[in-house]
């Protein structure tokens, strides 16, 4: 049987709940049940909105229904969660194509000494890399480095904002994977597998946690950069979960959700209708296969029926004060990274437990401008530094950032070796996987704590590492599960998100 183990129910009350009855008995009036509540809310929204006045004169009003996340259905989980939860929501920037540390985060003197001269032998022996060639020469930072905050963190001066809540953050500085490629790099960050198929953490999250909306999705996608992760939507797939865990992506141009308009001709009613006969349909069907999918089918229709009111209202950012949207960096119908967090920030509002933002253009190569240090590099922290800040500052004005937990990070590092890939002058830095940087704010985390180090190079980890399966493992913690009890069988086996592996790293919780 696929799904929760059940290896905890008496062998007869096993036998006894089949999969088939189990349906029948628990899904067949899902359609039902949710056009019920449909004309509920529906009666509801009859009644004329008013206007907050202190959220009209731009106080920070958390959002009606995050205040009903406390009374959001049990987790889908048998037996419920493993711990209390210290954070009901995670909010995820991930800076695809891998930010370097050495330029951002982690000064290192001397490596600054030694630019320019051969790197050791030692350090490229039989090692891996994407470009990086035998002879490539050290490059330190080109930029100023300070710290800032009574925690003393470092910035480089191309964060000025995110140094200004330095002392709001957590850094992991002893980060290291087993990918060096883009594409399987991500997709493990998001899934705990390089390989395509396994479910992310926001299904994993939806999956063991419910949702809190009964308008949104409980995971949603934000994509800006130009361009999609090179994982693609395995990034944010289910994988052998539900779809219905599978991200939402929100899109930016057209549509915000694909098809979520109803066609010219098409009255609500006559919506509503066609709905209901596709939904009686599916019930029948459902009640003669007892097929999972066909339960989620009848909720997706639903959900999507109210996503059509309940998106509009989330994405009119001109509700928003000016000095809210100023906060962030936010220009009205332009697509970006800070329109981006300012929606995380509006989602999680509105109950949804795992919004996961993906910025591309942190691969600096070198190759051309488009691709250093010394120009991109620049850009990208220009397009997301005052909104990674922002998005920390306006939680904690707004009382969030205690149950909500932010990560900042992408799927690996960069090399203290300048690539030079062809003969370029231009500066840029190969991927590496053995040690990078991310930070973590929010949601049960210690503030202001400094986790791990690098050599002086910022090529080893030296002390306290953590790899991928025990953040997945840490942030799973602080959701509420034991990531080895978070499991689904699927083909036999109990699959989870951290594999085989993970470990709760204590010294980053509060």
């Amino acid at each position: 049987m696929n799904g929760p183990r059940d290896r905890d129910r008496p062998a007869d009350a096993r036998a006894a709940l089949t999969r088939r009855t189990l349906l029948r008995g628990g899904l067949a009036g899902a359609g039902s049940l949710a056009l019920h509540a449909l004309l509920g809310r529906d009666a509801h929204a009859a009644v004329p909105r008013t206007v907050d006045p202190a959220r009209a004169a731009g106080a920070a009003v958390p959002h009606a229904a995050h205040a009903a996340a406390a009374r959001a259905p049990a987790p889908l989980l048998p037996g419920g969660l493993h711990y209390a939860p210290r954070a009901k929501s995670v909010i995820w920037l991930h800076m695809a194509g891998g930010p370097s540390q050495l330029d951002l985060f982690t000064p290192k003197p001397t490596l600054a000494r030694l630019d320019g001269t051969a790197a050791p032998a030692e350090l490229l022996a039989g090692r891996r890399f994407a470009f990086l060639k035998p002879d490539a020469r050290l490059l330190g930072s080109p930029y100023a480095f300070a710290r800032h905050g009574e925690a003393g963190h470092a910035f480089s001066e191309l964060l000025p904002h995110t140094a200004a809540v330095a002392d709001k953050l957590t850094f992991v500085h002893s980060m290291h994977t087993s990918q060096f490629n883009h594409a399987p790099a991500q997709v493990f960050m998001s899934t705990g597998h390089e390989r395509i198929g396994r479910p992310s953490m926001g299904a994993w999250t939806s999956y063991g946690l419910g949702s809190a909306s009964d308008d949104l999705p409980a995971f949603v996608v934000l994509v800006s950069g130009g361009y999609d992760p090179s994982g693609g939507t395995s990034c944010w797939g289910s994988g052998f979960l539900p779809t219905r865990h599978q991200g939402v992506r929100l899109r930016s141009q057209g549509d915000p959700v694909l098809f979520l308009s109803d066609p010219p001709g098409m009255s609500r009613a006559t919506r509503r209708r066609a709905l209901d006969a596709i939904t009686a349909l599916d019930e029948r069907h459902l009640e003669r296969t007892a097929d999972p999918e066909v339960a989620t089918r009848i909720a997706q229709y639903e959900l999507a029926w109210r996503m059509q009111s309940s998106v509009p209202d989330l994405l009119a950012l001109e509700d928003e004060p000016e000095t809210v949207r100023a906060l962030y960096g936010v220009d009205l119908g332009v697509g970006s990274f800070a329109r981006n967090c300012l929606l995380a920030r509006r989602l999680v509002e509105r109950g949804v437990r795992f919004v996961q933002l993906y910025h591309w253009g942190w691969d600096s190569h070198g190759t051309s401008p488009r691709d250093d240090i010394v120009e991109s590099l620049p850009a990208r922290c220009l397009e997301t530094d005052r909104a990674s800040a922002a998005l920390v500052t306006d939680l904690r004005q707004r009382g969030l950032l205690d149950e909500t937990l932010v990560v900042w990070g992408g799927e690996f590092g960069r090399t203290a070796m300048n690539e030079a890939r062809d003969g370029s002058t231009h500066l840029g830095r190969d991927h590496h996987r053995d040690a990078f940087s991310m930070w973590l704010a929010g949601g049960g985390i210690a503030p202001g704590v400094s986790l791990g180090e690098t050599d002086d190079l910022g090529w080893r980890v030296t002390r306290d590492p953590v790899d991928v399966h025990d953040l997945h493992a840490t942030l799973l913690h602080l959701l509420g599960f034991d990531h080895e009890r978070l499991t689904y069988r699927f083909q036999g086996r109990d699959f989870r998100l951290t594999d085989v592996s993970g470990r709760v790293v204590d010294a980053l919780l509060a």
